[in-house]
C-alpha cells in the first residue's frame, strides 16, 4: 500500500496553487496520476521507478538524495501516468492548477542549472530541476545541498507579492544525512506580523506562506532541500526580493566575522 509520508493541500495552506505530497511505494507497487485541471512533477527522493503513459516510457533512479541530482517527470493535466516501484522508493509530486500548455517528459540532469550560492556558512548548491527556462505552466522545483551547520536562503528572500516581489507559493521538504539530524527554518516578516519557527527533523515538510525566510543545518548532519513552488504564470520566470537589511552580506561573506579565540584576560584575542 502506497504510504503517505508528508503533505499539503492548496485547502490545508490556505493557499491558491501549490498542493505537495510525499509518498513512499513498496518494491512492486504503483501510482497513478492523472488530474484533469493540474500539472504535476514527480520527483524521485531514493529508490528506482518506471514511468509509462503519455509518451513517458523511462527509468528514474537515486540511490540518496546526497549522491545524485534528480531527474525529474513533468505529467500535464489531462495526461494518465503510471509510476511503479521496482525498489523500496520514496516519491515527492507537487502539483499546480494548468491548462496543458506542455506535453509530458523526462527532465534530466544534464538539462539542469547547478550553481553554488553564498558564501561563509550560507555556501550551498542549488540544482533547478524544473524552473525557466525548462518550460512548465507554473510550477517549479528545486533542489539545495547544504553542508552541516550552514544556511540556505541567505539573504532572507520573499515571493509573496509584497514590495515588488512575485506570487509564488512554496513548499520545503528536508532529509538529513544522519538519523540524528535536525534544523531550523524560519517564516518572517515585519509588515505583516509574521514571525514563525520551525524545529527540523529528517522527512520535514514546511510552507511558506509569506515574508522572509531561510533555514539551517545542525552541525552534525548535512541537509537536503526540495523546494516546490507556484503560483502566477507570469511571476515564474522573475527573481525573488531579497531583506534590504541583510544583503551587504554578499559584498564581503567574511565581514565582521567573529575571530576564535575571540577574546582574551586583556580584552580582544590578538
Amino acid at each position: 500500500m502506497t504510504t503517505s509520508v508528508a503533505g499539503l493541500t492548496p485547502q490545508e495552506a490556505g493557499w491558491k496553487y501549490l498542493g505537495v505530497r510525499i509518498v513512499s511505494l513498496a518494491a512492486g507497487e504503483r501510482l497513478e496520476l492523472h488530474d484533469d485541471g493540474h500539472e504535476t512533477a514527480v520527483v524521485v527522493v531514493e529508490g528506482t521507478v518506471e514511468i509509462q503513459g503519455g509518451g513517458l516510457d523511462d527509468r528514474i533512479s537515486r540511490a540518496s538524495v546526497f549522491t545524485a541530482m534528480a531527474d525529474v517527470a513533468y505529467v500535464p493535466p489531462r495526461t494518465t501516468v503510471s509510476v511503479a516501484a521496482l525498489a523500496d522508493t520514496e516519491i515527492a509530486l507537487g502539483s499546480a492548477p494548468a491548462v496543458g500548455r506542455y506535453p509530458a517528459r523526462l527532465v534530466r540532469r544534464a538539462e539542469m542549472a547547478s550553481i553554488v550560492r553564498g558564501g561563509g556558512n550560507a555556501l550551498r548548491q542549488v540544482t533547478s530541476p524544473l524552473a525557466d527556462p525548462v518550460p512548465a505552466e507554473s510550477l517549479i522545483v528545486y533542489e539545495a545541498w547544504v553542508p552541516r551547520g550552514g544556511y540556505a536562503g541567505w539573504p532572507p528572500h520573499r515571493h509573496d507579492g509584497v514590495d515588488g516581489s512575485p506570487y509564488l507559493e512554496e513548499t520545503y521538504y528536508f532529509r538529513f544525512d544522519r538519523a540524528a539530524g535536525f534544523g531550523w527554518h524560519r517564516n518572517f516578516a515585519a509588515d505583516l506580523g509574521l514571525d514563525d519557527s520551525f524545529a527540523l527533523r529528517d522527512r520535514s515538510l514546511v510552507p511558506v506562506p509569506a515574508g522572509y525566510h531561510l533555514c539551517t543545518a545542525g552541525p552534525a548532519a548535512n541537509m537536503w532541500i526540495l523546494n516546490f513552488l507556484a503560483g502566477e504564470s507570469a511571476d515564474r520566470p522573475r527573481p525573488p526580493c531579497f531583506d534590504p537589511a541583510e544583503t551587504w552580506i554578499n559584498e564581503d561573506w567574511s565581514r565582521g566575522l567573529l575571530p576564535i579565540p575571540a577574546v582574551g584576560p586583556d580584552g580582544p584575542a590578538t
